[in-house]
Parts: C-alpha cells; sequence; structure tokens
C-alpha cells in the first residue's frame, strides 16, 4: 500500500512538473516573438534612418547649387524680352469639311540675343472680335499651365516655338470678319509679364 502511494506521488510530482515547465515555454515563446519583432523594426528604421540621410545630403547640394545661382543674379540663364506670335497662327480646317474648328497659335519666346528660347512660364489666350458689343466681343478663353505648356514645344529645321491647339468649333460659326489673339505669357523665372496679339483676317 505504501509503495502504490509512492508511486501516486512520485507520478503525481511528474505530472506537475510537465505543467510547470508547458507553461514556462508558452510564456518564452510570446517573448521570443517580440524580440524578433523588435530586432526587425530596428532594421527597418535604421535603412529609413540611412535614406532620409542621403535625402537630406542630396537637399543640401541643391540649396547650395541654388545659393550660387541667386549669387550670380541667374546670369548664365536666359533673360526674356519679349513673345512673338508667329504669321503662322490662325484658324485651320483639321478634318476638310470646310469649317476652321481648329485654333493655332505659335509662340515664340525672345531673349536679350534676340535668340527664341524654350522659356517656363505660364500662358493666358483669348480670342475676341472687336466688331462686336463689349459684352459679345470675348469669344473664347484659355490658360494653359507650365508642365503643360513644356509639352507643346515645337521645333522643326524651320521654326522653333510653342504650338498650342484650341477647340473654337463652338466659338465662331465663320470667318467672315477678322479676329484678334491676345496672348499674356507670365516667365517663372524673371516673374515679368509679356502681351502680344495678332489680327487674323479671312481668307
Amino acid at each position: 500500500m505504501k509503495i502504490e502511494n509512492i508511486k501516486l506521488t512520485i507520478l503525481a510530482g511528474c505530472l506537475l512538473v510537465f505543467v510547470i515547465g508547458c507553461e514556462g515555454a508558452n510564456r518564452k515563446a510570446p517573448l521570443a516573438e517580440r524580440v524578433w519583432t523588435l530586432r526587425q523594426e530596428k532594421k527597418q528604421l535604421t535603412r529609413q534612418l540611412k535614406q532620409s540621410r542621403t535625402e537630406a545630403e542630396q537637399l543640401k547640394k541643391r540649396v547650395q547649387v541654388l545659393s550660387g545661382l541667386a549669387e550670380d543674379k541667374l546670369e548664365n540663364l536666359y533673360d526674356l524680352q519679349k513673345i512673338k506670335l508667329t504669321r503662322y497662327t490662325g484658324f485651320y480646317d483639321k478634318d476638310k469639311d470646310g469649317k476652321k474648328e481648329k485654333l493655332i497659335v505659335y509662340i515664340q519666346p525672345i531673349d536679350e540675343y534676340d535668340d527664341i528660347v524654350k522659356a517656363t512660364g505660364a500662358v493666358d489666350v483669348q480670342l475676341w472680335d472687336l466688331n462686336k458689343e463689349n459684352g459679345q466681343a470675348l469669344l473664347g478663353e484659355w490658360h494653359v499651365k507650365p508642365n503643360e505648356l513644356k509639352k507643346l514645344w515645337f521645333a522643326t529645321i524651320l521654326i522653333i516655338n510653342y504650338r498650342l491647339t484650341f477647340d473654337v468649333a463652338d466659338k465662331i460659326d465663320n470667318l467672315e470678319e477678322a479676329l484678334t489673339v491676345k496672348v499674356t505669357f507670365t516667365d517663372y523665372l524673371s516673374g515679368k509679364v509679356f502681351k502680344e496679339q495678332k489680327v487674323i483676317k479671312p481668307r
């Protein structure tokens, strides 16, 4: 009888040790997982810090370059003096149906050396019929942003300019009277504003 009690006691002790061991293992598992997660987060933060330092260094160099430009008063860049609307500015029948539904405006920005330059800026275009009363004289107006304008640079062997195309099918019925195109060019480098206009006669 005593031997049986001893066996039961030993068995109970082993079972208790097993249960305690399992609980200890369960407690250690989340801790190990947390340590692994923290290590991964540290690696990610280290990469981000390295990238941020690289970007900061690049920005520092850009600031130095821009500061140098400011000190030189932008002397090495273009100095826009005027704009010109070329003789090709006018109305066109694109689909050959007998009606001129497109207005194409050719703009040449010109610098101090009388050279044509791809100046950065915004353009406002207005189409006027000056034979009509003030309330009806403005037939249409458009605004072209700098990011749009830079895509409209058009260069060939014979001509270099910005080429802006506008749909005027719903604005003019015929071209029996002369119409006036007015252009305002805002140069984003200097802040200067240039204005030019051209009378388009029927032909």
